[in-house]
């Protein structure tokens, strides 16, 4: 019998998450607008993207402790219709300050298409990806030098 103990590493930060958000999601690429203001073309959200982001907002309330590191996102979309394009870019944007710092974590992403009519929504899980060290380099081979 081993009477060792094992090491334990105490893990303080969240590995994992997973939400539900009602509401069928913009298209980034398509929710901006042209207006025009004081004289200047601006572009701004589109109605459905600030409506979108408005419904998100009262659904997640931002975690304590933001993940840090590098994430993985999977994202399953219920869409209303076949019409929308799959596009997580807004979704991805409005979990910044919310569940991570900033969606340049994101290093991995499954994201799926999938059709609801009567119960648009989107099923999200964000995972940390565990930091992996560097390999070391193999001694270089040369000469040896004599003393």
């Amino acid at each position: 019998m081993n009477t060792k103990s094992n090491d334990i590493t105490t893990i303080d930060e969240l590995q994992s998450i997973s939400l539900n958000i009602f509401g069928e999601p913009a298209s980034k690429a398509n929710s901006r607008k042209l207006v025009h203001y004081g004289g200047m073309s601006r572009l701004i959200k589109s109605d459905k993207a600030l409506s979108y982001s408005e419904a998100f907002k009262l659904q997640v309330k931002p975690l304590q402790t933001l993940m840090t590191g590098d994430v993985k996102v999977t994202m399953v979309i219920h869409y209303a219709s076949r019409r929308p394009d799959l596009d997580e870019s807004l979704i991805l944007d409005l979990l910044q300050g919310v569940v991570y710092e900033n969606d340049r974590q994101v290093k991995i992403k499954h994201i799926y298409w999938a059709l609801d009519p009567n119960n648009p929504r989107t099923y999200i899980v964000v995972d940390k990806i565990a930091e992996v060290s560097p390999k070391k380099s193999p001694p270089k081979r040369g000469r040896k030098e004599s003393n």
